[in-house]
């Protein structure tokens, strides 16, 4: 993220759900709105132009869908964050999403200070799935899977982080779960990633679930 402020591209083709949302973003002093999409391809070709910081993601867009947007907009070199909004029944295009390197969802029926939440902290590189959906939603990607991933090369510590990271919780309640600094969570993060060879923290989420973590008790503080 660059500057004082968290530079948005809002991307939607209805216009009054567009104004609506933009009136709350304006309405935030740490967000500044960059330019408004109606279009996935106008979303792509802006993004290019402005270096946003993140892109506000509707799914059903004219001329390109936002889902292939977001897939053209993480392929880059200097991707922005994208959060992605959906509605319950489009559980299909949650999943690609995620493939696609959405760093998060929420149902656009979402309440005005949860989204303007989730836009901070999917902006601040953290993974945020809309609560009522989160389970079902990702217990039945990975009821896809044809086969539960493999956690070869993960030790101990950082299987309890991709636990806690599984069933939701943010840095701040994993660093006061298992009593780490955030300097360490980090790198047991970044050591993740690279290991499990995911894009981002939604990656980590759909591996813990493939791994069946997401059965496991979550530690308690």
């Amino acid at each position: 993220m660059t500057g004082d402020a968290l530079r948005v591209l809002l991307a939607d083709d209805e216009p009054l759900y567009r104004a609506t949302v933009r009136r709350l973003l304006d309405a935030d002093p740490g967000i500044t709105v960059v330019a408004e999409a109606g279009t996935g391809r106008e979303a792509v070709a802006l993004a290019a132009d402005l270096c946003p910081d993140l892109v506000l993601m509707d799914v059903r867009m004219p001329d390109v869908d936002g889902i292939t947007a977001t897939a053209q907009l993480t392929a880059g070199p200097h991707p922005p964050r994208v959060l992605i909004l959906t509605t319950f029944d489009l559980d299909d295009h949650v999943y690609r999403a995620l493939h696609a390197g959405a760093g998060g969802f929420l149902l656009k029926d979402t309440t005005p200070p949860r989204l303007l939440d989730a836009i901070h902290t999917v902006a601040a590189g953290e993974a945020l799935l809309a609560p009522t959906v989160t389970r079902r939603l990702i217990a039945a990607f990975t009821d896809r899977a044809t086969a539960t991933r493999s956690l070869d090369g993960v030790t101990p510590r950082e299987r309890e982080v991709l636990t806690l990271i599984t069933h939701g919780l943010s840095n701040s309640e994993i660093q006061a779960t298992l009593h780490i600094s955030r300097a360490t969570l980090k790198t047991h993060i970044g050591r993740l990633l690279t290991k499990l060879d995911a894009r981002d923290r939604a990656q980590l989420v759909i591996t813990g679930y493939r791994a069946g973590l997401a059965e496991e008790p979550p530690l308690s503080g």
